[in-house]
């Protein structure tokens, strides 16, 4: 390699911003010209942790992304192929001297960076990773033995105890040089997928901190009592700009702070639930991290090689929104369309799967990264897994959510149902909270239940029952 280089390289990945971007910052701290990129994958048509959703946002930041770089001096390069071949190959076209990043929280990023490295090293080009994704890393937060956390609550109180890092400024002119070619925008067609004809959500940097106002203005001081009302507009939706990067933690961290130290006492013990849920979504990467092997198996190994039925056409009602119970087909209704769950109801669906219908939560934790715009690898591994009751800190086997007695009670009105299951517009919303008694359906379009809960329940029960005593 040449002695002498004038250009670093940062790697876009997950933090597609230009604002608080702690590798971005430090590349462009030195004065030397920044070339951004961000590389394509190669995959075509169809895969199994994203899809269309998910690629058609992917495609509206990028396009925010290169319009954000142009007002700082920058130019988004875009290359497609395999991420350390892309990276040597543009080192080598630019005689780049360095390649910053914000590291993966991802067993399949952390992996692409060590051989990254590994080759790094021998051509004597510099290597810099940033824990950006997170507040605290997965090796920070440890208990006194030194060991990973493998319950949620004492994980917490060390995480909230820990000082938190400041955002850091943005940017003032990255230099970039014309000479690096790049590859058009992609468009969902360069994976081979489909176009939806309008974006789910307003992609990019911009929008997302709009949407970061919005919930610190108006959602996270309700956020305590209305979190888990699906038909209340009442949850952040900031969770696939989190997942993207198009605000930072650190940023929003400091946001609420913010807003915590000016608002009335009940607002500031909401904003206090609200920081409990980052928490939650670093406690799963840290679960990822230390027991990358749960996305292959259960993390608790007392109920690996539970027997689970064949995914056959209840699975395909579940999927499709159509099993007969309100509460289920709603949400999954509203992922089908939006590329968004409520939360409270992605733990009633879950748990519906495993526990009444008895399919494995790896093809349902599938199914929901496909279809998901806020789709985590982590946080859906640590659901699907809590649902379950495999997981860390995961809800005991026995205790069973029951979708009639949850409908009862978190959408006592049926507003939510009724929003994504036209066809019970009409049907009283006391009906809606428990089976048809009469052996019909609920309305003429709308289908029977497809099991009875109390049956499935107690197989489930002895499913489970059954396989710790044999493994005793």
């Amino acid at each position: 390699m040449p002695a002498a280089r004038a250009n670093v390289i940062h790697w876009f990945r997950r933090d597609l911003r230009i604002t608080d971007n702690l590798s971005l910052s430090a590349a462009a701290k030195h004065g030397l010209p920044v070339i951004p990129v961000y590389i394509l994958s190669q995959w075509k048509e169809s895969h199994h942790w994203t899809g269309p959703k998910r690629q058609n946002f992917l495609c509206g930041c990028l396009a925010s992304l290169a319009g954000n770089l142009s007002t700082i001096g920058g130019r988004l390069v875009i290359r497609q192929g395999e991420a350390v071949e892309e990276l040597l190959r543009l080192v080598k076209e630019t005689h780049a001297k360095a390649i910053y990043f914000n590291a993966d929280p991802d067993p399949f990023g952390k992996e692409t960076e060590r051989r990254l490295r590994v080759v790094c090293a021998e051509l004597g080009i510099e290597c810099h990773g940033y824990a950006d994704a997170a507040l605290h890393g997965p090796n920070e937060i440890l208990t006194q033995g030194g060991l990973p956390y493998r319950v949620y609550t004492p994980y917490s109180r060390n995480w909230l105890s820990q000082p938190k890092a400041a955002p850091v400024s943005k940017p003032e002119n990255l230099r970039t040089p014309e000479t690096p070619s790049s590859l058009p925008l992609p468009t969902p067609a360069t994976w081979r997928i489909e176009e939806l004809p309008d974006q789910l959500l307003e992609p990019g940097e911009k929008a997302a901190r709009q949407r970061m106002k919005q919930a610190i203005d108006q959602r996270v001081g309700r956020y305590g009592s209305l979190r888990d009302l699906p038909a209340e507009e009442a949850t952040s939706r900031l969770s696939q700009d989190l997942r993207f990067g198009l605000i930072s933690i650190r940023t929003l961290h400091a946001k609420l702070l913010a807003a915590q130290a000016n608002a009335p006492s009940h607002e500031r013990e909401s904003i206090d639930v609200f920081i409990k849920e980052l928490a939650w979504r670093e406690f799963y990467f840290a679960i990822l991290h230390h027991f990358p092997n749960v996305l292959d198996e259960e993390f608790n190994a007392d109920w690996r090689g539970l027997p689970w039925d064949e995914p056959d056409w209840k699975f395909d009602a579940w999927k499709q929104g159509r099993t007969g119970f309100p509460i289920i087909d709603a949400g999954m209704r509203q992922l089908l369309a939006t590329g968004f769950m409520h939360n409270r109801v992605r733990m009633i669906t879950a748990m519906f799967l495993t526990k009444d219908l008895h399919i494995d939560w790896r093809h349902g934790e599938s199914f929901f990264m496909q279809h998901l715009l806020d789709g985590e690898i982590a946080s859906n591994n640590g659901g699907w897994q809590w649902s379950a009751g495999t997981g860390a800190d995961a809800a005991p086997y026995f205790r069973i959510q029951n979708p009639w007695s949850q409908s009862a009670r978190y959408d006592p009105q049926g507003i939510y149902i009724k929003r994504w299951v036209p066809e019970l517009a009409a049907v009283p919303a006391v009906r809606l909270m428990e089976p048809p008694k009469d052996g019909r359906p609920l309305a003429p379009a709308y289908p029977l239940p497809i099991v009875d809960h109390a049956t499935e329940r107690a197989r489930t029960l002895a499913i489970f029952k059954k396989h710790r005593e044999q493994a005793s």
